[in-house]
């Protein structure tokens, strides 16, 4: 019967000194504005789908997962100096798709090149600073909603309806370090920017 409370004091403190962390770009409010207003008819349409946070959409760049809290500092001053060396990016939310029939996705257009060098110099970094993480190929997209258990068919419709969104070019002018464990536990993530970088003027 003790090892229940000790299981969650263990976990307790997992989460006072653990961070869950990813690199990304977020487009501005306006582009943000657009898509979720062609999303409009599919949030009434389809409530029971777990919609992101409009303010908690972005492109991720490289996923670190779960970092001790005294790692991150090492990750600051190089990053800082990444984005001196890049420029932003024009880019642009086209369309939509779905993973599978679990996850509801907007498209990303515009400096894709770019995008994945910004990628790679990112992860570079990150490994330059012995950190270990999920390298998985990047796949740049905006996600948007998930489906519940048994419940996959509005994911589809909904990325159907999107397929001929277009939004306007926008450009990528920070890079986020992103905390993505607040407010962990039975409610919704929230996520907060533990740093963000404004890029410079390189090539």
């Amino acid at each position: 019967m003790n090892e229940l409370p000790e299981a969650a004091d263990a976990d307790a403190r997992e989460r006072t000194t653990t961070i869950r962390v990813f690199l990304a770009l977020a487009p501005p409010d306006d582009a943000k504005d657009e898509l979720a207003r062609a999303l409009a008819p599919a949030y009434e349409e389809y409530p029971r789908l777990r919609w992101n946070r409009i303010e908690d959409w972005h492109i991720t760049l490289a996923f670190l997962g779960e970092l001790p809290l005294t790692t991150v500092p090492l990750l600051l001053p190089p990053l800082a100096d990444l984005t001196t060396r890049h420029r932003p990016l024009r880019l642009a939310l086209r369309g939509g798709g779905h993973f599978g029939e679990r996850v509801l996705w907007s498209g990303i257009e515009g400096e894709l090149e770019g995008l994945h060098r910004l990628a790679t110099d990112v992860r570079d970094v990150v490994k330059a600073c012995g950190v270990s993480f999920p390298d998985r190929p990047l796949r740049p997209h905006l996600t948007l909603a998930r489906s519940r258990r048994g419940d996959h068919s509005a994911i589809v419709e909904v990325a159907a309806r999107l397929a001929g969104f277009s939004g306007r070019v926008w450009e990528a002018e920070r890079l986020h370090l992103v905390g993505s464990n607040f407010g962990r536990g039975p409610g919704p993530i929230r996520y907060r920017d533990v740093e963000a970088w404004t890029f410079g003027h390189g090539t």
